[in-house]
């Protein structure tokens, strides 16, 4: 049996329009709601919460951090301060290079955004638990395709 032909025409055009009208919306709709737990349950600016995000995720230097967020040193600055204050990540000086300065999250801060994503997922079920199988797996299915086409 041959693969099936590549998409073309006004069908091609059809997902492209759908993708633009619902995976920008989608993605700032979870991200807003991720933000507001991080505000609500932990009065965290979204500027803090990013940092702390990035941090979790292993990114360890404030010019690092400014870098990716796009965020001058000082608000950086100012946001770490904030974190460290609420005892959420750690400042260390650097063992390799005595001028630079190594952050990293403590437990409390694990914490934290264990119970921001874990909530969100909460959340995520409870919008999600009105599908049926088999909208479900066509959801699982296109998912796949999207990944295969974009990443692979």
């Amino acid at each position: 049996m041959a693969p099936p032909a590549p998409a073309s025409g006004e069908a091609l055009q059809q997902v492209i329009d759908r993708l633009w009208e619902t995976v920008p919306p989608l993605w700032n709709h979870i991200r807003a709601n991720v933000r507001g737990i991080a505000s609500e349950c932990f009065e965290m600016s979204v500027p803090q919460f990013r940092i702390l995000r990035h941090i979790g995720s292993g990114v360890g230097s404030a010019s690092a951090l400014a870098a990716l967020t796009q965020t001058s040193a000082p608000a950086v600055s100012q946001c770490v301060d904030a974190l460290v204050e609420k005892g959420l990540i750690t400042r260390r000086q650097s063992e390799q290079d005595r001028r630079c300065v190594d952050l990293a999250l403590t437990p409390d801060g694990a914490d934290v955004l264990g119970v921001i994503f874990a909530e969100n997922r909460l959340w995520m079920e409870h919008k999600l638990a009105s599908l049926n199988p088999e909208e479900m797996g066509h959801i699982l299915r296109g998912l796949a395709a999207l990944k295969d086409a974009f990443l692979t």
